[in-house]
């Protein structure tokens, strides 16, 4: 059985975390949706650091392997290993987009604001 790393093993808290507290004061998904694009614009410029762009392509492979249909060949044949393994895959994904967004929304809540010089 393959080893959990510590990665794996925060994405799957913050979905439990999201699950268990959506109602006490975390980020809704609004925000987390809206959160993305500037995470990964941040993500991809390396103004954020902390979401190397390793783990953006393991987030973009899962997507991919969501999504593509050439997944259905298993589920055609082994229909409970072909949807076990997709619903293994979005949980991952899942646990991922929540503490991916988690760590951004509060580094993003610790950056200093650019305040405009004032026009004379």
């Amino acid at each position: 059985m393959p080893k959990v790393g510590p990665r794996r093993v925060a994405a799957f808290h913050a979905l439990w975390r999201a699950v268990s507290q959506s109602r006490r004061g975390a980020p809704g998904m609004g925000d987390r949706l809206r959160a993305l694009p500037r995470m990964l614009r941040d993500a991809v410029s390396g103004r954020y650091p902390e979401l190397s762009r390793g783990r953006l392509g393991l987030i973009v492979l899962a997507l991919v392997y969501l999504v593509s249909p050439v997944d259905l060949v298993p589920e055609a044949f082994l229909a409970l290993l072909g949807l076990t393994d997709d619903a293994v895959v979005a949980l991952w994904l899942g646990g991922a987009f929540l503490a991916e967004t988690d760590r951004f929304l509060e580094w993003e809540r610790h950056q200093p604001t650019v305040v405009d010089a004032p026009r004379e």
